[in-house]
């Protein structure tokens, strides 16, 4: 959906709407949706200070692989967001700009209006964490054999060895 600024000079964009899976390319080979993304909202044009306001709900489920193990993850995404938006030409061109409390969290737009996916892909990738587990006990893989140690154990042992202590460790055995 396209969030024009000439329609939202007339009356506020209100949207409920429904992605499938496939519809909004997340960017990463491994991050797929599994449900239905559903999104409320309104975006609505502050003519005073020249900006958009985009604010609403946002709920899906996603799977990507689990950091330790490889397995599917289960992901959930259920956040309420508020942004705001400028023209892309509203700030200088070059330099260094002080920024006001606030300002950080504007993003910028060009032409007539915004892209309300890219807004909805941004949102996603936000809100997901940063290490991606299938559950919070996983032991992951073996560093060795590669086997899955929550299907099986191994007899393979790993001992790190930096070389750089060896003369301390030489030093402690004697």
């Amino acid at each position: 959906m396209f969030l024009n600024i000439r329609d939202m000079e007339v009356r506020p964009l209100v949207f409920d709407l429904s992605y499938s899976p496939g519809e909004i390319d997340f960017l990463d080979e491994g991050l797929s949706q599994t449900g239905d993304l559903r999104v409320e909202g309104r975006a609505d044009w502050l003519g005073s200070v020249e900006e958009v306001r985009v604010r609403g709900w946002i709920r899906v489920d996603m799977s990507g692989p689990c950091e330790r193990c490889l397995e599917a993850a289960p992901l959930q995404v259920d956040r309420k967001f508020d942004l705001f938006y400028r023209p892309a030409g509203s700030t200088p061109e070059a330099g260094e700009v002080a920024l006001k409390e606030g300002e950080v969290e504007i993003g910028f737009y060009e032409g007539d209006g915004l892209d309300l996916t890219e807004i909805l892909r941004e949102q996603v990738l936000l809100a997901l964490p940063m290490q991606r587990l299938c559950r919070t006990d996983c032991r992951g893989l073996c560093p060795v054999c590669g086997a899955d140690r929550n299907r099986q154990s191994c007899s393979c042992v790993t001992e790190i060895a930096d070389e750089r202590w060896a003369a301390l460790r030489d030093f402690a055995a004697r």
